[in-house]
């Protein structure tokens, strides 16, 4: 019994030092963090999470009409490999990170209003973030293909507004106040700001992200009570 127990110790030992090296951002300043704290701030941490969002198939069909100003919310990766079906439902060759047909991407889904995140762009030279007004919490998602978001992105944006919400237990959910599409090189960064009115606390338990993007259902679980940097919640 004793050896088994010693045997435990030494693996929980052994790990020790990785899992303190995984978050050692905690205990800095920001303005000691190196680039790679700031990219694993960005990447994998309280306010950033990855996820490889569902397909939807009670969504909008292809080639159906839906949403203000006649938005078409097709499928993403339809039918041809190399190719995939836009938010306006025009099948277009896919480049860069654009996945084959059917296949869903994988996304970061970041808190880009809070100080660590916006602090870590900055550090990394992320010169084209997110813009975000301080009566605003932010969500942003990055990772969609650079075909999934052509033609007319303010109408696109309309349509995204209305699919996406946060929710908190025993509360009322909140919607976006406006949502942003931010064009980049490396594909499409959609940015959904929330009223700071609707305050969010660390007696929150949770914070549920939802929004549909096509047919890809993205669901991000949130937990204030981790979000704390320096002893302060960032949000």
């Amino acid at each position: 019994m004793r050896q088994r127990h010693r045997c435990v110790w030494l693996t929980i030992a052994a790990a020790l030092p990785a899992l303190l090296a995984a978050q050692v951002w905690k205990n800095k300043p920001i303005a000691q963090w190196t680039p790679d704290d700031a990219k694993q701030v960005l990447s994998d941490s309280p306010w950033a999470k990855a996820l490889t969002p569902t397909i939807d198939k009670s969504a909008v069909a292809p080639h159906t009409i839906a949403g203000p100003g006649g938005i078409d919310i097709g499928g993403v990766g339809i039918g041809i490999p190399g190719r995939t079906r836009g938010l306006n439902g025009r099948t277009q060759r896919t480049v860069g990170n654009d996945k084959s047909a059917g296949e869903p991407p994988k996304l970061i889904v970041r808190w880009a209003s809070a100080l660590p995140v916006s602090a870590a762009e900055v550090i990394v030279h992320e010169l084209d973030s997110p813009v975000v007004s301080e009566d605003q919490y932010a969500v942003s998602i990055s990772g969609l293909p650079r075909g999934m978001i052509p033609g007319d992105v303010e109408r696109v944006a309309a349509e995204l507004k209305r699919t996406a919400v946060l929710k908190r237990d025993g509360k009322k959910d909140i919607k976006p106040s406006s949502v942003d599409v931010l064009m980049r090189e490396d594909g499409p960064v959609v940015v959904y700001s929330f009223p700071r009115s609707a305050e969010i606390s660390r007696q929150d338990a949770r914070v549920d992200f939802d929004a549909l993007i096509g047919r890809l259902k993205i669901t991000q679980a949130f937990t204030p009570g981790e979000m704390v940097y320096q002893g302060k919640l960032e949000l």
